[in-house]
């Protein structure tokens, strides 16, 4: 009797247990990779009426699909505009200078100032926590012979490079490193390509290879019809071109086959692409996803089938006059330009690196379709409810806006996406609904953790600098003026500001490279606001006259107490609010600055008399 009692007790616990689980909801969060705001249709056709790009023709079915049945926020920014910064401004709910990561340099979640990250806290309130596909952020232990660890990320992965380490891919670019002069060194970088027979065709991209390689580097270029940037710091990157697999073989299709595999292997072990065993979708849990593509990311090389859909297609490409647009730039953004720069190609090579580009965008559209069917119909069997919040990108791209194709820049495509927020529950978030105000990235985080049911009033969470996008939206609350971002990474620092009716940028600090590296964290930390105006560089633009940013007036006479006023504005915000700079080698080697707390309230009190009427 008494066992009977204890298995009756127990039962009666894990009943309990499930119930429970059904009250949270499955959540799905996809994001892409340096995906530009108007590869969707959607978001097209709500700022312009067509579905077309004002460049030309998108395809998205799949996500035009999603935005009707939820909340599309058409003016969405991230934090920084390249892929680790950005990440971490993610999964950590902090802004670059709240969180100490800048740009490509590896942290370590072992410093005292580093909180819980999206994926931990969702674990600690009853998620099972996976990831497939690419992470991005740089996670790295100090402690000795461990490895880039994942522990408080997420629980379950497959990471995108896994898959191309297995050769589970259409392209890969491997580092091989051994030793120079007895010290550990990268002796080779290689390009690589996957084809449906097995084959693998390479080459090395050092200077010197040898003419059996040349030999195949020129078969498999024209082959694939692979054009490359045109700089010489970007000599490798491939900026259009076709995918050697099908497109179910390719490494985001890959990425797509791991992460159904994982919903279809409900409660069980099964054997991933790579041959080792991991454990399925535990239904009596709610699961928190993050589906991370690849794509459009460079290689740009979408499957045949994809590219073939535009291979007619002409599309207008973006206006920069060279000498005007240059002449009043600083020099910081010349650097910028002089290293990502594309006006050197010939005008058909231009059409292709669109062309492909918008291809490729496609081919993810059909993918994210699969994954969101796939999605559903796990929780519809199981009878769960689910939010689904898709990302456009980590950041934007730019398609030879200013003159250059790629991130890195504080300007409208490189720092400009979308994002659509959809729940099962229409009373929670509900259909058809569009919202037009200022979104950051910082608010991923707190929109996924509520989602989740998770009070953000916790003390715990207090770190959090975004808000609730759900409650953004709906209630009206925490309504903002401008966005906030910065980046280090290929020209040094440059931190930038945009609200609705301009966009300001500038130089923080006076040194390029990583603090702990050139110079101590937050040494001279007041740089940005106190140096020579020449020297802080400053780039304002009046999107009411230049909505393309073609125009710098930051000295212009007329404007020029204006952009001094936003250089305080800003200098305030990320130098005097809280900025950490972090000497990332070291646990506990930082410098937090707070000469100007408090300065960063989310509102733009301009004095009219210096706001130049529009033309």
């Amino acid at each position: 009797m008494k066992n009977t009692l204890i298995l009756s007790f127990i039962f009666s616990l894990s009943i309990y247990a499930c119930s429970q689980a059904q009250v949270k909801p499955n959540i799905l969060w996809i994001i892409t990779d340096d995906q530009r705001v108007d590869s969707n249709g959607f978001y097209n056709e709500i700022v312009t009426g067509e579905k077309n790009s004002p460049l030309g023709y998108v395809s998205s079915p799949n996500l035009d699909r999603l935005a009707k049945e939820g909340i599309v926020f058409t003016n969405m920014y991230c934090n920084s505009p390249a892929c680790a910064p950005s990440r971490s401004s993610i999964i950590s709910g902090k802004y670059p200078h709240h969180s100490g990561v800048y740009g490509f340099e590896y942290f370590n979640a072992e410093t005292d100032f580093f909180d819980k990250t999206l994926p931990q806290v969702m674990g600690e309130n009853g998620y099972e926590t996976s990831l497939f596909g690419k992470a991005g952020y740089r996670n790295k232990s100090i402690k000795k012979n461990v490895k880039n660890e994942f522990k408080g990320f997420y629980e379950k992965y497959i990471l995108d490079t896994e898959l191309s380490r297995a050769g589970h891919t259409d392209w890969y670019n491997p580092s091989i490193f051994g030793k120079v002069n007895g010290r550990p060194a990268k002796i080779d970088a290689r390009t690589e390509f996957f084809y449906p027979n097995g084959e693998k065709k390479s080459w090395s991209r050092q200077k010197n290879i040898s003419e059996e390689e040349l030999k195949i580097k020129r078969q498999v270029e024209k082959e694939l019809d692979i054009l490359y940037a045109y700089t010489k710091e970007s000599k490798d990157l491939i900026i259009g071109g076709v995918s050697p697999m099908p497109a179910n073989k390719t490494l985001d299709a890959n990425i797509l086959t791991e992460y159904i595999s994982y919903l279809e292997n409900e409660n069980k072990t099964y054997q991933t692409l790579q041959g080792y065993p991991m454990e399925g979708v535990t239904t009596n849990k709610p699961i928190f996803t993050s589906l991370s593509f690849h794509f459009p990311h460079t290689p740009v090389m979408p499957p045949k089938e994809f590219r073939a859909l535009f291979t007619e297609k002409i599309y207008r490409i973006p206006s920069f006059n060279k000498e005007k647009e240059l002449s009043k730039l600083p020099k910081q953004l010349v650097d910028l330009y002089t290293k990502l720069k594309i006006d050197g190609l010939t005008y058909e090579e231009k059409q292709q690196a669109i062309r492909d580009y918008y291809a490729f965008c496609a081919y993810g559209d059909y993918l994210i379709g699969k994954a969101i069917t796939a999605f559903k119909t796990y929780c519809k069997k199981n009878k769960q409810e689910y939010v689904i919040l898709y990302t456009s990108g980590d950041h934007g791209w730019q398609l030879g806006e200013q003159g250059i194709e790629s991130k890195f820049s504080p300007w409208e495509f490189a720092t400009h996406t979308t994002g659509i927020l959809v729940a099962s529950d229409k009373k929670i978030i509900p259909e058809h609904k569009i919202y037009k105000g200022l979104v950051e990235y910082v608010d991923i985080m707190p929109t996924i953790l509520a989602a989740g049911g998770i009070d953000l009033k916790t003390a715990e969470l207090k770190f959090l600098d975004g808000y609730n996008l759900a409650d953004v939206c709906i209630n009206k609350k925490n309504e903002r003026d401008y966005i906030i971002g910065e980046i280090n990474s290929v020209a040094g620092p440059r931190t930038y500001l945009r609200s609705k009716n301009f966009a300001f940028s500038m130089r923080p600090r006076p040194l390029n490279g990583n603090p702990g590296g050139r110079y101590v964290p937050n040494e001279n930390i007041k740089w940005g606001l106190d140096a020579p105006r020449e020297e802080v560089q400053m780039a304002l633009y009046d999107l009411r006259n230049d909505p393309l940013e073609q125009n710098n007036i930051a000295n212009d006479k007329k404007y020029m107490a204006l952009a001094d006023w936003f250089r305080i504005k800003l200098g305030a915000i990320v130098l005097g609010d809280g900025r950490i700079e972090s000497n990332w080698k070291n646990k506990n080697d930082y410098k937090v600055s707070n000469f100007a707390k408090g300065s960063h309230d989310r509102n733009l009190d301009i004095p009219k008399n210096i706001i130049p009427k529009a033309k």
